[in-house]
């Protein structure tokens, strides 16, 4: 897709962005979008009515198509899940607030075609504090068995709207309700999955999801993975938990 394909008024990226006092890197996360000069981009901020200037913030792009509720929520993923049903772009991606954007998107998202297929990169690491959390950022395509292991990085994907159509965030899971769904899409064979070899964004490694457990997660995972993935997956899965058990990994 070249650049004059993408300038129809339709739009191509819905931006959902999820924010509660996120003053600090908003305007960093912003201007990395601006960057991107795409105008078929979309911005929608759902913010948990913010105490800080965050709505001040958003109004200071008027370069960017910025929409934004600000009232209380049930967490993160009840805030995308209200992205999601403001959404208009054929394809949905999420990005936290204190995340960047880097060039890699703008070369996916001129590569959007297949309305059907779930494209993805992957993330750079970002250390804003002394936090390091006990794990690194996976590179490379993913299998259903891969999945099943190992958790994707939520802000190097880029959903077509149809995903949302079938599926929506579990709120029960608080802090992987974006893997629970990816779960269920690499089970279902009405999506394909494309990945392209380059960086989406920089991940703030110091975030939420790296400093709070998700027990119900944790403990439902061996069912969602037998659900949407199948038998096969699920008891390769099991047996590589056993494994790991036994040597003490």
């Amino acid at each position: 897709m070249t650049d004059a394909a993408i300038s129809s008024p339709e739009k191509l990226v819905s931006i959902i962005i999820a924010t509660y006092n996120a003053e600090k890197h908003l305007a960093s996360c912003l201007r990395s979008i601006s960057d991107m000069r795409l105008p078929q981009l979309e911005v929608l901020i759902i913010d948990g009515k913010s105490t800080d200037t965050t709505i001040e913030i958003a109004r200071t792009y008027p370069n960017l198509d910025i929409r934004f509720i600000s009232e209380a929520d049930d967490g993160i993923y009840d805030a995308l899940n209200k992205g999601v049903t403001m959404a208009k772009g054929k394809w949905l991606h999420f990005l936290g607030s204190d995340d960047e954007l880097l060039p890699g998107f703008r070369d996916i998202a001129l590569q959007l075609e297949d309305t059907n297929t779930v494209y993805y990169g992957h993330s750079e690491e970002l250390y804003r504090d002394d936090f390091r959390p006990p794990y690194i950022l996976l590179r490379g395509p993913y299998s259903k068995y891969r999945l099943a292991k190992f958790p994707m990085n939520h802000q190097s994907i880029f959903y077509p709207a149809a995903v949302f159509k079938k599926y929506k965030y579990d709120v029960r899971y608080r802090v992987f309700a974006d893997y629970a769904l990816n779960l269920q899409v690499w089970g279902d064979g009405a999506f394909r999955r494309k990945h392209l070899a380059v960086a989406v964004t920089l991940y703030n490694m110091s975030g939420f999801s790296a400093k709070h457990e998700d027990k119900i997660f944790k403990q439902e995972k061996p069912r969602l993975i037998k659900q949407h993935l199948g038998w096969y997956i699920y008891c390769r899965y099991q047996l590589k938990r056993l494994k790991n058990k036994h040597s003490g990994v």
